[in-house]
This record gives structure tokens, C-alpha cells and sequence, in this order.
């Protein structure tokens, strides 16, 4: 199965351990959604808390990627590379095209 891109995630790296985590990760949680910002949301209204480090009323340490078909987090680093594999990446109206290493869900859908 070729590994593709599915959506948007954040990992959350010490919250309580999820009972499903993707197969790749060992501890903490992650919050998947159609852009990071959804994801972000879910944790505010769920869990009253911030994406952010260093708060009390924040997350602690965690890492933007996105999640695979296959079950795996993966970083915005490594997200460039399945994308551009299975052909994912999008010609994006008013001429932008992400140049970088680095993925956005933008450059998806």
C-alpha cells in the first residue's frame, strides 16, 4: 500500500497515553483535523487547554505533523516527502507553490 497523507495532527507529547495511538508513538495523544487549527480548537473545547509550552492551563511539549493511511504521525518534514510521492501536493490558485521541505496542509487540499 502506497502510504499517503491523510490530515492534519498535532501530538501531543504529555497528555495521559491515548488507548489507540497511531503505531509509530508510545506516549501522549493525537488530535487529528482538516487543518492544524481544527485540531487545535478540539483540544480547547475539550480539554480546556492551550497549545502552547510553557502555561498551566498548556499542553507541554507537542509537535504539529499530520497522520498517514498507514497509522503513522508523521513531522511536517517527512509529510513533504509522502506527499510529493504519491503525487499530493496541489497547484494552489493566485500562483503560490510551497517550495520548502516543510508541509502544510494547504498544499493539499
Amino acid at each position: 500500500m502506497e502510504e499517503k497523507i491523510l490530515c492534519a495532527a498535532i501530538w501531543y507529547k504529555e497528555l495521559e497515553n491515548a488507548l489507540y495511538p497511531p503505531k509509530n508513538l508510545d506516549r501522549g495523544i493525537v488530535v487529528t483535523g482538516h487543518r492544524h487549527g481544527n485540531c487545535i480548537d478540539v483540544m480547547v473545547r475539550l480539554a480546556k487547554l492551550r497549545t502552547v509550552t510553557f502555561s498551566l492551563d498548556g499542553v507541554g511539549e507537542h509537535e504539529q505533523g499530520f497522520l498517514t493511511n498507514t497509522n503513522r504521525f508523521v513531522d511536517r518534514k517527512e509529510g513533504m516527502i509522502i506527499a510529493k510521492n504519491a503525487n499530493q501536493i496541489i497547484e494552489r490558485d493566485k500562483g503560490y507553490t510551497n517550495n520548502s521541505d516543510t508541509l502544510y496542509s494547504e498544499d493539499l487540499y
